[in-house]
């Protein structure tokens, strides 16, 4: 039977596929409109398959937030070009798949028909990488950041009695700031397994060996090592690391002064740190 151009442009206007996709599908399906979209959800599936082994190093992380203030999520997709990532159908996709993942459900399931069609519209290896959810625990603010465009989404939990202050808010925020800056890894040393400081501190002590020619009497290196432990957790622990608004001072002790100002104590419970690829 012909395909009208009314047909195609319906079947566009519910799906968001092409034009030349659109024709495709009605003349493979009659006509049927219902079979088409079937028909063009298969075909992506189809595309995506065909492009697995294309590397999908671009994409989007989005951020959700309750309204009540109280639970946030970061959702990642990738796909492969960065021209994709900012088209209007990427971006809607990626900022739904942050509000799935806030309501806690799984992103492919609750958007399984959008994501088949945003394979057939973008023709490129379209991966929902991963999501993160924050639920506040206690007394305390959540605070949520999106950095470069989407490239880096990092979420914060602060507990502290004083959750209705704006001090405590404009904290949180600063210190998503620190954490999109200086991509730290633990919140505090003692988070730090031994594990990794031994291997930190072996590489550490073969460079100096290196160096030197030898290393220096076990007595000497007890605090040698103490100091170089100290060192490496001051780069990868959030409240040791130089507060990037004032060098003047650690991220702990930034929280002290608010802590005063406010007049409760603020402890950083937990942060999740997304960067787009990584």
């Amino acid at each position: 039977m012909a395909i009208t151009i009314q047909q195609i442009k319906e079947l566009r206007e519910a799906t968001a596929a092409g034009m030349g996709a659109c024709k495709e599908a009605l003349n493979a399906c009659n006509g049927n409109m219902d079979e088409a979209i079937k028909y063009l959800r298969e075909k992506g599936l189809a595309v995506a398959a065909k492009r697995v082994d294309k590397e999908s190093k671009q994409g989007i992380i989005a951020l959700a937030e309750a309204a009540d203030k109280k639970s946030m999520a970061l959702a990642e997709v990738n796909c492969e070009t960065d021209f994709v990532a900012k088209t209007e159908a990427f971006v809607k996709f990626v900022d739904d798949a942050a509000k799935v993942a806030l309501s806690g459900k799984d992103i492919e399931t609750e958007l399984g028909d959008d994501y088949k069609m945003l394979l057939t519209k973008t023709g490129e290896n379209v991966k929902i990488r991963r999501s993160e959810r924050y639920a506040l625990e206690g007394a305390g603010v959540l605070s949520g950041y999106i950095h470069m465009g989407g490239k880096i989404g990092v979420m914060v939990e602060l507990a502290c009695e004083r959750a209705d202050s704006p001090e405590l808010a404009e904290a949180a925020h600063m210190v998503c700031l620190q954490i999109a800056a200086n991509s730290p890894k633990y919140v505090n040393p003692e988070d730090v397994p031994q594990a990794e400081i031994d291997a930190e501190l072996e590489i550490k002590l073969n460079a100096l060996k290196e160096q030197k020619g030898k290393l220096p009497p076990e007595q000497a290196l007890v605090g040698i090592k103490k100091g170089m432990a100290a060192k490496y957790c001051t780069q990868i622990c959030l409240v040791k690391q130089d507060y990037v608004a004032d060098g003047e001072m650690t991220v702990e002790k930034y929280l002290e002064s608010v802590s005063k100002t406010i007049g409760a104590p603020i402890v950083v419970k937990r942060f999740a740190r997304l960067q787009l690829g990584a």
